[in-house]
């Protein structure tokens, strides 16, 4: 499965980077493609390009505050959790989107 999706927390550092790597870890475990664009205080890193959007099975919003470009994802399947939910229980969270994205 092909997940895409952006991280921001309200500070913008720590949750931001550690959600990324929470989904990224989890969804690899499971055998998944998967690119998660970090919005935080340095600004956008790891950009999705519309080609990574459109190939997209499902996409995850783990965000705590309001995030740029959210329009990109009109069209698809979007999950949106708060950056703890991804930090605290990615596995479970990976299984879901699976679980989505198969509807």
């Amino acid at each position: 499965m092909k997940i895409v999706g952006v991280s921001a927390c309200t500070v913008g550092i720590a949750h931001t980077y550690l959600a990324q790597q929470k989904i990224e870890d989890a969804a690899k475990k499971a055998d998944d493609d998967v690119k998660i664009e970090t919005q935080g205080t340095i600004g956008v890193e790891n950009k999705l390009t519309p080609e990574e959007i459109k190939d997209a099975d499902i996409v995850i919003l783990a965000v705590d505050v309001k995030i740029s470009g959210e329009d990109r994802f009109k069209g698809k399947k979007v999950v949106k959790v708060s950056t703890e939910t991804a930090i605290k229980s990615p596995h479970k969270l990976v299984a879901k989107l699976h679980e989505l994205a198969r509807k």
